[in-house]
């Protein structure tokens, strides 16, 4: 006990978990880990209440583990918070997995515990033979360096004070100590990846090279070291080649070219928007594509736009620059919506003159289409005249405020504006004698 004890006191305070001071939050299924990390807590003299979660997903068994926490609770004579949650319906509803599921729920429901009790950490019981299946399910998954050095014993208000400890000592403490716990059911079936990598391929290594799971779990502190020094050379390259403009990232194509070694930076950019691994060669690619090509994360779009990338959010209405594909009927931006209708071109039409529509000869048209905010040094053809005229100047003769011009955005294709959006159609893209389809584009207001 003592030697467990005051390891575990020690690397509380290496690491600056939390102070004597704080309030505690532990996290207790009723498992071994977690029954062990309570009882040091309390032995250690922290002030602490137990959080128990029910996801209601393994019958009575599920209802035994509770029944367990409160009566542990009592004995360790601690408050305790339980919560029963439907995660099945939960998971269905979101389209997740189990998983993710009582994983949202959980941490949802610790951070509000933490502002409704006025806790200081939410402590959750992984000990280092978690962390070394962690580095190995990120390695083979392609999580990079940050991946390698698995769990961080403090991410914001969560700690992991048990990180130091290996599972058998873990049990140990428990034998000696006279612990009782359940046992989980589901911690034997290999259907869940680190079930699997637990049950199967840490005994299979460490039949192979004996010594491989202590080796493992000394690696996870190197790689933690190694990434420290990894992210500060990262972050030097990277402040020379990203620019935060609103909520978009921008980063001249190429500069981000000639900088070495190329896929790591990529990966280092690109990683946190949601874009896998799988996609760096197609971002390589996209290098050396025309403007307005693109390509799409879950959560964010890279857009390729003369010689820079911009990188914003998906569906957002703060975006300088908004991607038109071809079939698109209408578009949401700061200057209203623009609905967009395919139509045959009638030999006899005459288009009316009205600057919040635009009929546009589709054979001109090379998709994706820019709708974007115009800027200096843009030129168009005005309808109606062979010789180019800068936007700028044009917007002066029109004799628009400041705060008028801020507001205009242009339409464009293949790098040649189409349209100055409320204004006037650029000559080249108009519609003739020899037009078989054309695109009507209104803007509205409402």
């Amino acid at each position: 006990m003592t030697d467990l004890l005051t390891r575990f006191r020690q690397f509380i305070e290496t690491e600056q978990l939390f102070h004597p001071s704080h309030r505690l939050l532990v996290a207790v299924s009723g498992g071994v880990d977690s029954v062990v990390l309570a009882h040091l807590c309390k032995a250690a003299g922290y002030n602490l209440v137990l959080a128990h979660c029910n996801f209601q997903l393994r019958g009575s068994e599920s209802h035994r583990d509770e029944e367990f926490t409160v009566q542990f609770a009592a004995g360790l004579g601690v408050v305790l918070e339980v919560k029963r949650f439907d995660t099945s319906n939960y998971a269905d509803s979101r389209k997740l997995s189990i998983q993710e599921a009582a994983r949202t729920l959980r941490y949802t429901w610790f951070n509000e515990l933490l502002q409704d009790k006025e806790l200081d950490r939410v402590l959750t019981a992984h000990h280092a033979d978690d962390n070394a299946e962690t580095m190995l399910m990120n390695l083979f998954k392609g999580s990079g360096i940050a991946g390698l050095r698995g769990i961080l014993p403090l991410h914001g208000k969560l700690a992991r004070p048990l990180l130091f400890a290996s599972r058998a000592e873990v049990e140990d403490y428990a034998v000696e100590q006279r612990l009782t716990h359940v046992e989980d059911s589901s911690n034997l079936s290999d259907k869940y990846s680190r079930n699997f990598v637990r049950l199967n391929l840490v005994p299979l290594i460490e039949k192979i090279m004996p010594g491989a799971a202590v080796n493992l779990r000394a690696d996870v502190s190197r790689y933690r070291e190694v990434e420290m020094l990894y992210r500060e050379a990262v972050d030097r390259k990277l402040s020379k080649l990203l620019v935060k403009k609103g909520s978009e990232l921008h980063m001249p194509v190429e500069k981000l070219k000639l900088s070495a070694p190329l896929r790591t930076l990529l990966f280092e950019i690109f990683s946190p928007y949601g874009f896998n691994p799988s996609q760096l060669e197609g971002i390589q690619k996209l290098m050396d594509a025309g403007t307005g090509r693109f390509m799409l994360s879950p959560t964010h779009r890279l857009l390729k736009n003369r010689n820079w990338f911009i990188l914003s959010a998906l569906a957002t209405d703060h975006a300088s620059i908004y991607v038109i594909e071809e079939g698109t009927t209408e578009i949401r931006f700061p200057g209203g919506r623009l609905i967009l209708e395919l139509t045959d071109h009638d030999a006899g039409f005459v288009p009316p003159a009205d600057p919040t529509l635009a009929y546009l000869d589709t054979s001109l048209l090379q998709y994706p289409l820019l709708l974007r905010r115009w800027k200096e040094g843009d030129y168009f053809y005005p309808l109606g005249m062979q010789k180019k005229k800068k936007v700028a100047r044009y917007l002066i003769d029109k004799k628009l405020n400041l705060l008028q011009k801020e507001s205009v955005f242009v339409l464009e294709s293949a790098g040649r504006i189409l349209w100055l959006v409320g204004q006037r159609i650029d000559d080249r893209a108009k519609i003739g004698h020899s037009t078989r389809r054309m695109l009507k584009i209104q803007q509205k207001f409402d």
